[in-house]
């Protein structure tokens, strides 16, 4: 008999935990590979985790709503004979030395070396990146498995720290060398925190919504996007009036040959797609200081959910798709996003970002990077207006369908001139749509 760790899966490039929604399994029960034995979810969507071997479950190391980082280990199976199996407990506090994490230059032992407290790489992160040393993490009420101090529990001190204004930091002094056992960080002084626990008031005729599981992930997502990208947005319109005739045209016969309905969405990602080809730097991510050219086209699309919040499934390759098999990509991913039916991997791997904004009535918007892409681009709603068409007959004023793009872009890979000149490209192959195009 052997013991096999179920570790938390990775998800997407940019998914570094996910929060336990349920398990399926307990310790005793036996389990098929494959097998599902828990639900997860990260900002982007709800998963099953299946068994990665057959036999029975010995161990489950994390409970329902603690948020694990990626790669940790969950619960344990023990595979082979199941006879004598008995039901065991979380394995405790080790009591050698803890393992080690490295955060830049700073040597950290994972679980505290004086009171053995648990805290995760992301955790020491953040607390490195702000200056908190360990004397001060170990104040925090961590409302985590065990009192473990999640990230919602250290940002959430991180922004009490700054709008208290009176934290002062010293030097750290170190006058030997590291052990594992020992933590080197920058110490950090800040008048006692008791405040955080105290009842907030708010005046006037006011009702408090709690934000639910996703909301509070996507509120997440948004804030680490801005603190990691700096962004620049930019703006141009396009006359669509040719592409707009066809769709009408065709809508109706499209529907009935392909039983599937051809919305603009896969007219936008179709010039989206020709035009990545000509500036494939827009089609990257970054990774310190080296730039990934990413090959593959595969184009996220933001769907707004019943509930009101957004999720982004992504046509993988979509480059290799006529207009029929866009359309129904797009619709595939788009009702199965509505009815809580996408998998883990229906929104990994995106490499550039649609959203309509005009599906709301918004003429235009600035849109937030979904990292670790570099740009995003934004429809607005189709108006008719009245323009100036110039004819080789002079100038004249027509009504014509129009429509505000705009693309928000990391300034970091992506300048203005990259940038505008892509936006300005996708515009034009909108505006060159041919109206006689064949289905």
């Amino acid at each position: 008999m052997a013991l096999v760790d179920l570790v938390m899966p990775k998800l997407g490039e940019s998914i570094m935990e996910a929060t336990i929604l349920k398990w399926h399994k307990q310790p005793g029960d036996t389990v098929a590979q494959d097998e599902t034995v828990l639900d997860i979810a990260t900002d982007k969507v709800d998963s099953e985790v299946p068994s990665t071997a057959a036999g029975v479950i010995d161990q489950i190391l994390y409970a329902v709503n603690d948020v694990v980082p990626i790669g940790t280990v969950i619960a344990k199976i023990r595979t082979g004979s199941t006879e004598g199996i008995t039901t065991a407990a979380p394995a405790p506090a080790p009591s050698t030395p803890a393992p080690v994490a490295v955060v830049g230059n700073t040597t950290i032992a994972t679980p505290s070396a004086t009171t053995g407290r648990f805290y995760s790489p992301l955790v020491l992160n953040i607390a490195t990146s702000e200056g908190i040393g360990l004397a001060e993490l170990e104040t925090l009420a961590g409302t985590g498995n065990e009192g473990r101090v999640t990230k919602k529990d250290i940002l959430e001190y991180v922004s009490l720290r700054k709008q208290q204004g009176s934290v002062t930091h010293a030097p750290a002094v170190v006058s030997k060398a590291p052990t594992p056992q020992e933590v080197v960080i920058p110490l950090a002084k800040i008048e006692p925190a008791a405040s955080a626990n105290l009842p907030v008031s708010y005046g006037g005729n006011v009702e408090i919504i709690e934000m639910d599981r996703m909301r509070k992930l996507i509120a997440d997502h948004m804030v680490r996007s801005k603190q990691t990208s700096p962004h620049v947005t930019s703006f141009t319109e396009a006359d669509v009036t040719n592409l707009v005739l066809w769709r009408d045209r065709v809508k109706k016969e499209f529907e009935k040959r392909e039983s599937t309905k051809i919305t603009y969405t896969p007219l936008f990602i179709e010039a989206i797609v020709r035009c990545i080809k000509k500036f494939p730097l827009i089609n990257c991510s970054l990774d310190g200081t080296n730039i990934i050219v990413k090959k593959d086209i595969n184009i996220g699309m933001a769907t707004a959910l019943p509930s009101g919040n957004l999720i982004v499934p992504v046509i993988k390759n979509a480059d290799q798709y006529n207009m029929v098999g866009l359309a129904k990509q797009v619709n595939n991913l788009a009702d199965a996003a509505r009815h809580g039916k996408l998998k883990a991997d229906d929104t990994q791997g995106g490499t550039f970002t649609l959203t309509n904004v005009g599906t709301f009535g918004s003429l235009m918007g600035t849109p937030i990077i979904n990292q670790p892409q570099v740009a995003i681009l934004a429809v607005g709603a189709i108006k008719k207006r009245p323009v100036v068409v110039e004819t080789p007959a002079g100038d004249s004023i027509a009504i014509r369908h129009m429509m505000y793009l705009s693309m928000s872009y990391d300034h970091r890979i992506v300048d203005g001139s990259l940038g505008a000149t892509f936006l300005t490209a996708v515009a034009k192959e909108l505006e060159s749509f041919d109206p006689e195009r064949q289905l």
